[in-house]
């Protein structure tokens, strides 16, 4: 009995480090568990959630990913709007334009295109604007808070399996969004707890060139254009009727289909 129960144990060890050295991750730590990131003086929060630490090859180069949080879900309006529209600001804060230069100037029209605000998430924000919400939100929070490099990206949208997922279940794109953004976390969650990875808004990141590139695919894509190594470069059609000269630096007056997803760095947050 002492033997079979010994066998069975050695077993189960060896089958669970098979797993883990078939997709080169491993199980988070216990101190490294989800946490809620609230605003100062605003109702508004969201769920951050640590990546297993591991490796992942892009573009046939492998990144290591260690002591990272991401956001559940895309960024939200509700989120967004504090930055975007000064909302954390006075009155008179905001009529002696403090800090204006890194606030985004008044968009042509709705932000949100009509497609839905709260629950929803934020679009058509240049990467400028991806990034300047980002350094503030760190600012606000005392945490490092930024975009996700495309290696990050893509190690957390495959949570540990490359296999293309039932795109029904997972994502709002061409065949089901009714031409428009969803409210955010209505599909299917992936293995590690991230919602909307692919589709609904593809999501800013950080190429591995240093330019910044946007990935997963959106509402407005086809099948064959959502996925976990879709990515795209800005082209000036995504700004093209702007009618300011220069173009916004941040607003893409033809980019509803471009949001944010966050990282949050640290061991411990």
């Amino acid at each position: 009995m002492n033997v079979c129960r010994t066998l069975l144990i050695a077993g189960l060890v060896l089958c669970q480090y098979g797993l883990a050295s078939a997709h080169d991750f491993s199980a988070p730590s216990q101190a490294r568990e989800p946490f809620e990131q609230k605003v100062t003086g605003h109702l508004v929060k969201f769920k951050m959630v640590p990546l297993p630490d591991g490796k992942i090859t892009v573009n046939g180069k492998e990144k290591q990913v260690k002591g990272l949080w991401m956001s559940e879900t895309e960024v939200t309006w509700d989120l967004f709007d504090i930055w975007a529209f000064r909302l954390d600001q006075t009155p008179d804060e905001q009529a002696q334009g403090v800090d204006a230069k890194a606030r985004p100037s008044k968009p042509y029209g709705a932000p949100d295109r009509g497609f839905g605000h709260h629950g929803f998430p934020a679009l058509a924000m240049t990467h400028h604007a991806a990034e300047e919400f980002c350094q503030w939100l760190s600012r606000k929070t005392g945490r490092k808070y930024r975009l996700p490099t495309e290696a990050e990206w893509e190690y957390a949208a495959q949570a540990g399996n490359a296999a293309t997922p039932e795109l029904e279940q997972v994502a709002w794109f061409w065949d089901n969004a009714d031409d428009k953004t969803q409210p955010v976390a209505k599909k299917k969650a992936n293995a590690w707890g991230l919602y909307d990875m692919l589709g609904n808004v593809a999501e800013w990141s950080q190429g591995e060139d240093g330019k910044p590139v946007v990935r997963g695919g959106s509402w407005r894509d086809k099948r064959d254009k959502v996925g976990f190594s879709v990515r795209a470069l800005q082209v000036p059609a995504w700004n093209n009727t702007d009618p300011q000269n220069p173009k916004s630096r941040w607003w893409l007056s033809d980019g509803p289909f471009i949001g944010i997803r966050l990282v949050c760095e640290g061991d411990k947050p």
